[in-house]
């Protein structure tokens, strides 16, 4: 049985947020893995690669891969890629760019679903802090998953924050939203807005938070192969995400190898 409060959001037990613990471990661990596999010479094929067998090693399943038609295990997003760039052979990473991870696994009928953007090599300064500033977006957002707040309350974090560092483009068009048996569930998390709106926040609720933040515009486009998100502007964007479950003592990042201890212990 799969409770869901009265806004439709799926409600987990313990013993299901155990269940989608093990699957987020699975997406943590092989992030960890193609972080340290990034290099000048590799292609994002190779990354998918590394990415397949390490899931499947687990007993898991790539939940990507098929999804809606994609054809591979991660997206694999390349400087002015903002999300869902589909891994190719064609272009071998070169020192300065960077690129963004987005994997997601299935473990005994639970979801994991986390990204992570990484310089390649020597990066310039500038991508270097727009990596930070996504990042720590992300863990801002991540900081309100706190019971009996509200759901926008996350969006405002993170724009809150990033409005602070500087100029970024935050897309309007995507963000984050609710994952547990399904990986794309209600609600729709917005990356900006106003605080105190929309559901309250309650225990049990599992929701994926992905900030991505452009060195330029908001705006961008879908190339023709219906999947890669790119800025109109050519300007390189970052992407990070982590699924977190909200529990009486505050987020716990399901995606984390820590499980988010060293942030909000």
């Amino acid at each position: 049985m799969f409770k869901k409060n009265r806004h439709g959001i799926q409600i987990k037990s313990p013993a299901q947020l155990d269940g989608m613990r093990a699957a987020g471990l699975v997406v943590g661990r092989t992030l960890e893995l193609l972080r340290g596999s990034v290099k000048p010479g590799i292609t994002p094929l190779d990354l998918d690669v590394i990415a397949e067998k390490a899931i499947r090693d687990e007993g898991a399943v790539p939940s990507f891969k098929g999804y809606q038609g994609f054809p591979a295990t991660i997206c694999a997003s390349v400087n002015a890629e903002v999300v869902h760039g589909i891994p190719s052979r064609e272009r071998a990473l070169r020192e300065g760019d960077i690129i963004s991870l987005d994997c997601g696994a299935i473990l005994a009928g639970w979801h994991g679903d986390a990204a992570i953007t990484v310089p390649v090599g020597e990066v310039d300064p500038k991508l270097t802090e727009l990596i930070r500033v996504t990042e720590e977006a992300m863990w801002r957002g991540i900081g309100a998953l706190r019971p009996g707040g509200y759901l926008s309350d996350i969006g405002h974090q993170i724009e809150r924050y990033a409005r602070s560092q500087g100029r970024y483009g935050i897309p309007h068009e995507y963000g984050g939203h609710g994952i547990g048996t399904e990986m794309h569930m209600d609600p729709w998390v917005a990356n900006h807005g106003r605080p105190g709106r929309g559901p309250k926040l309650e225990v049990g609720m599992c929701l994926a938070i992905e900030p991505m933040l452009n060195l330029g515009t908001d705006k961008t486009r879908v190339l023709a192969d219906d999947w890669t998100v790119v800025t109109i502007d050519g300007k390189p964007s970052a992407h990070f995400e982590h699924s977190v479950a909200v529990t009486e003592k505050g987020p716990w990042v399901l995606t984390a190898l820590d499980g988010g201890e060293s942030r909000f212990s």
